[in-house]
Parts: structure tokens; sequence; C-alpha cells
């Protein structure tokens, strides 16, 4: 009975319970050691404002007292990850934005290094060894909380990320002030580095964290800055500091579900991208018309499929850009047109309709060619020219 009594005793005295309380009495001074240390090793540390050396001091003594816990608790399983957690708790999540991960690992190691260099004032004799593979185990369990807390503040920071995002593709689509697109980029980071264009496409699906997370990757690959954001169904990437917007769009496609990806024509900064985005967004709209377009593809390209879908900006364009351009030129440009048309693309046919030698006729389209971009010899361009010649007569006034 006598040996049954002190069994139980012996079960219900916690394990190194004569060292458990001398680290209980040494935790104040282990704290200041261990800042102290952090002092005297860590240059970084050293230049910390006050306010955030205060935070560290609080994690230092949070760590000694669930030391004392887990020594208390005999270092088991159960608990560990609660008690762990404890140390990063008494500090403010700003901490986490203040000090990186890696800077974190310093802090851990020094109070462990200081932590060990005491086991021997600390330790009850007999028990250095336990008490040195104790806070070794413990150690460990610190360090997988530290990397918890740095996970969870990744992710907040993901998802405020994307949600900032979110509003400036909308402040865009909207043609919001500059003053508002400048502020909402300014707090992602954005350098605003000329061009800037828009591309959009379609979303893939899936998380909006995972979906903008993709779109990254491949920038960081293409070496280029973006924005991005999901709208509906679209995926909507502002471009910054690409000399050409199409390319830079190809190196992103993979990020795009199925379908047109259209990019808007180059502007100068963030503040002037809303008519970039406009023009994306009707090409994407009106792409669907034009099924052997190329992927990506440019929304100065979609002007046809784009004017007769109703966009003003794509009928000023054709209006101004190209049939007031051949009004400008004179030359008999657009009735050499007409007539080319006219005859099914014949140069012979058109020059005995105009009365004038098949050498001219050439040289007139190609004249076409230099002044608008539109060759009327190439299928696609002939289109285009077409429906310029048709929208300008309807509205000669503009």
């Amino acid at each position: 009975m006598a040996e049954e009594a002190k069994s139980a005793g012996t079960a219900k005295r916690p394990p190194l319970a004569a060292t458990l309380r001398r680290v209980e009495r040494r935790a104040g001074a282990l704290a200041s050691a261990s800042v102290a240390r952090m002092d005297e090793t860590l240059p970084w540390f050293r230049a910390l404002p006050a306010d955030q050396r205060s935070w560290v001091m609080l994690v230092a003594q949070a760590g000694v007292r669930s030391l004392v816990e887990w020594l208390r608790s005999g270092g088991t399983a159960a608990g560990t990850q609660e008690i762990s957690d404890e140390v990063f708790a008494a500090a403010p999540r700003a901490l986490a934005r203040s000090i990186t991960l890696t800077q974190t690992v310093a802090l851990i190691k020094v109070t462990i290094d200081v932590a060990e260099a005491e086991v021997t004032s600390l330790a009850a004799a007999g028990e250095e060894e336990a008490l040195a593979t104790a806070i070794l185990k413990f150690s460990r369990e610190i360090a997988f909380s530290a990397a918890r807390v740095y996970a969870r503040a990744a992710e907040s920071r993901g998802a405020w990320d994307a949600r900032l995002q979110a509003l400036l593709v909308d402040a865009l689509l909207r043609g919001d002030s500059s003053d508002v697109l400048a502020s909402r980029a300014a707090a992602l980071g954005w350098a605003d580095a000329p061009p800037v264009a828009v591309v959009v496409g379609r979303s893939p699906g899936g998380d909006i964290t995972a979906v903008l997370h993709s779109v990254y990757r491949a920038a960081r690959r293409a070496r280029v800055e973006v924005i991005g954001g999901v709208h509906g169904d679209r995926l909507v990437v502002v471009l910054g500091g690409v000399a050409d917007p199409l390319a830079a769009a190809g190196h992103l496609a993979a990020s795009f579900g199925e379908g047109p990806i259209v990019v808007g024509p180059a502007v100068p900064s963030l503040d002037q991208a809303t008519e970039s985005a406009r023009a994306a967004l009707a090409g994407f709209r009106a792409a669907r018309a034009w099924p052997g377009a190329p992927n990506p593809v440019s929304a100065e390209d979609l002007l046809p499929e784009r004017a007769m879908a109703g966009d003003s900006e794509a009928r000023r364009a054709l209006r101004h850009d190209v049939y007031g351009a051949l009004s400008r030129a004179g030359g008999g440009l657009l009735e050499t047109l007409d007539a080319f048309f006219a005859a099914g693309g014949v140069l012979e046919s058109a020059a005995r309709e105009l009365f004038v030698h098949p050498n001219t006729v050439r040289y007139r389209l190609k004249r076409v060619a230099e002044v608008t971009g539109l060759s009327p010899l190439d299928g696609r361009d002939a289109f285009a020219l077409r429906m310029a010649l048709t929208i300008g007569r309807l509205d000669p006034a503009s």
C-alpha cells in the first residue's frame, strides 16, 4: 500500500517539478536577458522603433510563461498548439507586418540560445539533460506557431489585396476621378510605369485569390507590373511598363479562361486607363463576331465588330481616323476605293471605271494603306475600310 501511495504521488507530481519552480522564479530575468542579447547580436533589432521593441519584450515574456506551462503539462501534445500560439497573441498583428518571418526565426533562436545557456543554473540536480531536451522540443513548437501566424497574416493580406484590386478595377470601368484611381493604386504599391494597357478576358472561375495569384506568378515571369480583378465572369488585368501590351498579354494567357482575350490601347498612365479599359471591354463583347481572330487580339483590330455592336468610340475612330483621313488626303482615294470595291477587287476593272491606268489604281491603293494603316488588298483590312466609308457617309458632319 505504501508503495502504491508513493507511486500515486509521483504520478500527480509534474515532471521536472524542482526545475519548474526555478524557471518560474527566473522567468522575468530570462525574458530581459533574451531581449538584451537581441540588442547585442541583431543590428536590425536595435533599429526598431520603441513600440515594436516593447512588443518583442511582451512576446519574450509570453514565451517564457508558455515554456513554464508546457513543462507543467509534461510537454504532451494536448494543448501544445494553444500554448505556443499564446506567445504571439501577446503582440498586435501589426508586428507580423513590421518584422519578417526570417527575423522572427532569428528572435526565437536568440531566446532559445539564452535559455539553453542558463540550463545549468535553471535545472535542479540531475535534470539538466531533461530540461535541455524539453527546451529543444518547445522551440520546435514555437517555430511552428510563428509559421502559422505569418501564414494567417499572408492569407488575410492576400484577401485584402484582392478586394482592393477589385475596387480599383471597378473604378477604372466606371471612369472614376484620377485621384480615386491614384489613391487605390498607391495602396497596392502600383508604380504607374508607362505605358499602361488593360486586358480583358474570361475568368477561369474558382477562388478569386487563386485566380489573381496565377496572374501575378505569370507576370513575375514576364517581368511586367500588373493589377488584376475579377469583374463578374471577366478577368480584368492592368499592365504597366510594357512596350508591347499584346505580347505581354500572351504571357498571361494561361491565367485566363476559355474565350477571347482583348488588349486595350496603350495609354501614358493609370489615370487615363479608363479609355483602354472601355476599348478592351467593348472588344471583348464584340470578339465573337470574328471567329478567326488571333488570341490575344488588339481592341483596335476589332473596330468593325465594335462599331456594329454599338460602340460609339469605335464608330468615331473609323469615321475620323479612316474616313476623315482619306477625305483630308484627297487625290481621289475615296473614289478609287469605291471603284475597287465595286469591281470586286479587280484592278483593271476599277481602272476602266475611273478612266485611269491600272498602275494609278495601284499607287492610290498604296496611298490608302499609308494614310490609314489598312491595306485594301487584305480581306480583313478591306472589311474595316468599307465599314469606315459607310459610317463616314452616314454622319459626314462629324
